[in-house]
């Protein structure tokens, strides 16, 4: 039988919050740093790859590539900055550098750049304009500097790590506050390197000197999450495809890894237990290739296709990092943002309104029957609050009650990230005529859980905690109506 508690602190509960002090529960395994929290805010950013190979037609430049080719025909940092936001987009990654070593910024320490391009007479700055672009919109900006780099003489001896650091030092010390600094694992291999044309192997673990580099991003942007297959801050997801295991748990033994060197099924999954929080992101790009190419401009992905990734993704309790990049005018595609505009009014729609927000909510346990931890929490739409319960309770469920029936196809749950990612399974239930039918059920939960069932109508929805590792700190307990055609007949989560 269910303790009532419900969403209106009680006088009970006040009485009680009043008689004494209830400690919050203490913080379970490794929880995230400031910065951390902060990224996962976003969940949902955007990739630039735009480049050399945006003209010619590569994916990956050899590095030999003449800088007279970059001339974007109408560049419009505005309109791609406008896009992604209004795609929902709340940061943006450029690929400052990509493989083929050309700087979208005119580097001091290289002459294949932006200036040495007809562009804008050699005085453009890709970098500046997106950056300030981003700041005008509301959008955060972050660098994407690949380590490798196929047109440096001195790639793979220890000149080049100097050099790199300086490149580092010129993106986070001259284009504003940096959220995010991406560094690809793809290192070594055939290249230009200054006329030599060879192949060049590099001991990814040591070669680089990673935790230098890190601490110089530390110094010079503490803001900023550090991104790579392990971290430290952010991992890759195992692949490239936007998607993360069902169980994902957000925490990592990242002692294991270095950057370039993947354990894919891993990464997808996490580690439990794990040693450091190192949630992970999904890129994916909105084309087949991550650059621009004309043949591909009906190959964009659909509205109802970018949804499903956001529910493997974002739903999963990563961060989607979606690509789209810009074409050779400079601009975002028209095709793209087709995609993209349909794209937000689906999530626009599902997410409009929260059907729980009128419902009643009683919990078996309220920790200390104290209003810190009151159940009502998790309907307050903010991320600052949660329910808990006892620390001997590590069982617990939540009702949900609708003053009229309730037709529902998702629901979204999320966990007090600040204490950690505590709890390890869970299952849904709808009343359906005089019992309980489970509907779903799940592992992890972390920063967000999309449980996408059939369409279901019902009075009564349930949430129980089956199993956690530390009594439960729950944020948000939400039902929502998806728009969409009812075509599968279980659940995919």
């Amino acid at each position: 039988m269910l303790k009532a508690s419900t969403c209106v602190a009680t006088a009970a509960l006040l009485f009680n919050s009043a008689a004494g002090v209830v400690e919050p529960p203490t913080p379970f395994g490794p929880v995230p740093s400031a910065r951390q929290l902060q990224w996962h805010d976003l969940e949902f950013c955007g990739f630039l790859h735009f480049s050399i190979n945006t003209f010619t037609d590569q994916e990956w430049g050899f590095g030999d590539e003449s800088e007279a080719l970059f001339n974007p025909a109408d560049f419009d940092a505005d309109q791609i900055v406008r896009t992604a936001a209004a795609a929902g987009m709340k940061a943006l990654v450029l690929t400052c550098k990509h493989h083929d070593g050309f700087c979208l910024w005119p580097s001091k320490f290289t002459e294949h750049s932006v200036k040495r391009s007809p562009w804008k007479n050699g005085q453009g700055d890709v970098v500046k304009e997106i950056a300030d672009a981003c700041r005008r919109h509301g959008v955060k900006f972050g660098i994407y500097l690949s380590p490798w780099d196929r047109n440096r003489a001195d790639y793979g001896r220890p000149e080049y790590i100097t050099y790199f650091r300086n490149q580092l030092r010129e993106l986070l010390t001259n284009y504003g506050p940096i959220f995010e600094v991406w560094l690809d694992g793809a290192n070594g291999g055939d290249g230009f390197y200054g006329g030599a044309r060879e192949m060049r192997k590099i001991d990814r673990k040591t070669y680089y000197d990673w935790p230098n580099t890190w601490k110089l991003i530390r110094e010079l942007q503490p803001d900023a999450c550090i991104w790579s297959d392990g971290g430290p801050d952010v991992r890759w997801a195992g692949n490239e495809i936007g998607r993360a295991n069902q169980t994902c748990w957000e925490t990592l033994n990242a002692a294991d890894f270095a950057p370039g060197e993947a354990d894919e099924k891993r990464l997808s999954s996490g580690d439990r237990p794990g040693t450091d929080w190192v949630p992970p992101d999904c890129d994916v790009s909105i084309r087949p290739g991550w650059f621009y190419h004309a043949k591909e401009d009906g190959k964009v992905k659909s509205a109802d296709n970018l949804v499903d990734i956001y529910f493997n993704s974002v739903g999963r309790g990563a961060s989607l990092l979606l690509n789209v990049p810009p074409d050779r005018r400079g601009k975002i595609h028209e095709n793209d943002i087709r995609a993209l505009t349909e794209f937000r009014r689906k999530l626009d729609t599902l997410f409009m309104r929260n059907l729980a927000s009128d419902a009643r909510i009683t919990a078996s346990n309220v920790r200390g029957n104290n209003a810190r931890f009151t159940v009502g929490n998790v309907l307050d739409d903010r991320r600052q609050t949660y329910w808990a319960t006892d620390d001997s309770v590590t069982n617990a469920e939540l009702v949900l009650e609708f003053k009229r029936p309730a037709t529902f196809n998702v629901v979204r749950l999320r966990e007090f990230l600040p204490l950690g990612q505590r709890i390890e399974a869970f299952a849904l239930d709808a009343w359906q005529v005089d019992s309980w039918v489970e509907f779903g059920k799940g592992t992890s939960i972390g920063n967000c859980r999309l449980m996408r069932t059939r369409s279901l109508t019902t009075e009564k929805i349930r949430l129980r905690i089956l199993r956690s590792a530390a009594c439960p700190a729950v944020s948000e307990f939400g039902v929502f109506a998806e728009e969409r055609s009812d075509h599968f007949g279980g659940v995919r989560n």
